[in-house]
């Protein structure tokens, strides 16, 4: 599977990352899932006491399945680091994320940590948001239709993901409109409009982000 091997790395190192005693954050999506497989071969090796908020249903229960402590995120102060993927990248180190539908508790879990670290392959390196994917916008399902057309009117054009027969949930239970069009630049007054709860653009961070590479290697990006 094309940029299998460079997720792995790109896991492989972020594991490293983590040190005994802290408590993290860790996002969603498949290159998450092999950082938890990673972390749970350090702790069985090493004995290691960490803790973790997650950002997804999912990723709290490989969490515990693979010997980490999961805490309430209301409970666990601020975090050493958060650990996530991210859709893009793009020069500047702003993100798009929310393939995976978590991005609303992937910001907030981003913004709890003292230190964000991003772990992707070559594949979502990109010259500018949107060139992979649309954006993600997180909505309320109330009245819903009506926040596609204030989406609309700013130019972008809003797909239910899931379609209308089996629309897709995000654990918090609201909907997700994927909008293709110029977006990069419209974060602030997508995040204004009434109905929407939140966006998949990541900007401000100023992530550490780990490039895995075809051949196993490494570039980390600070």
């Amino acid at each position: 599977m094309a940029g299998e091997a460079g997720k792995q790395a790109a896991a492989l190192r972020g594991a490293a990352e983590v040190a005994a005693g802290q408590t993290i954050g860790l996002g969603g999506g498949s290159t998450v899932d092999a950082l938890v497989e990673a972390l749970g071969r350090r702790l069985r090796a090493e004995r290691l006491d960490i803790a973790a908020v997650v950002a997804s249903e999912a990723t709290g229960r490989a969490a515990r399945a693979a010997g980490i402590r999961v805490r309430d995120p209301n409970e666990a102060g601020e975090l050493d680091l958060a650990l996530d993927g991210a859709d893009e990248v793009d020069p500047s180190g702003r993100l798009l994320k929310g393939g995976g539908g978590a991005l609303l508790r992937e910001k907030l879990v981003a913004l709890a940590a003292r230190r964000l670290v991003i772990l992707v392959d070559a594949r979502k390196l990109v010259t500018h948001l949107g060139q992979r994917m649309p954006l993600p916008v997180e909505v309320v399902p109330f009245a819903w239709r009506h926040t596609a057309a204030r989406l609309r009117a700013m130019g972008l054009q809003p797909a239910l993901r899931g379609g209308e027969g089996a629309p897709y949930r995000t654990d918090n239970g609201n909907l997700i409109l994927d909008c293709t069009g110029p977006f990069a630049e419209l974060g602030a007054e997508i995040k204004a409009i009434p109905g929407v709860v939140e966006h998949g653009i990541f900007a401000g961070f100023h992530p550490t982000v780990i490039v895995g590479g075809e051949d196993g290697g490494v570039e980390v990006r600070a």
